[in-house]
């Protein structure tokens, strides 16, 4: 028996910081085009902050550290392909840690925050890596509801 729900796609996303500020983008090589937080789909029977690891390593090279939960990003339009829902991460690797752009991603690279290509990013990664930004310096996670 087909099971009758259709439901979100559950995907995992790392931010991820050498403790300089800055952050690491992947440009994609595969539609929808642009600069993106590392991450990806969660396989079945994958612990989410494992999946988020997992994508870090498979698209940057690097061995990620998961430090906090930062928010469950959910708005059906968030991704033209399907409807999915994003646990983010905050990550840390060390400091002169180098990404490189593996698997689907062309290019990885470092980004301090007057750097990102904020017109140029898929999905709804500018306001995540907003959010992010805004944690990072006070301390206070999104908000459900303004």
């Amino acid at each position: 028996m087909a099971y009758p729900y259709r439901n979100p796609t559950p995907t995992a996303d790392a931010i991820i910081t050498d403790g300089t500020g800055r952050v690491v983008l992947i440009e994609r090589k595969n539609p929808p085009k642009g600069w993106a937080i590392p991450g990806g789909f969660v396989d079945e029977g994958e612990e989410v902050g494992h999946a988020a690891r997992r994508e870090a390593k498979e698209e940057t090279g690097l061995d990620v550290e998961l430090v906090e939960q930062l928010f469950v990003y959910s708005d059906p339009k968030r991704d033209p392909r399907q409807h999915t829902m994003s646990t983010v991460y905050a990550c840390k690797v060390p400091p002169g840690s180098m990404p490189s752009g593996e698997d689907d991603a062309a290019q990885a690279r470092w980004f301090s925050e007057s750097e990102i290509p904020w017109a140029d990013m898929a999905f709804d990664h500018g306001q995540i890596l907003r959010d992010y930004f805004h944690w990072a310096k006070t301390g206070q996670r999104r908000k459900l509801w303004p």
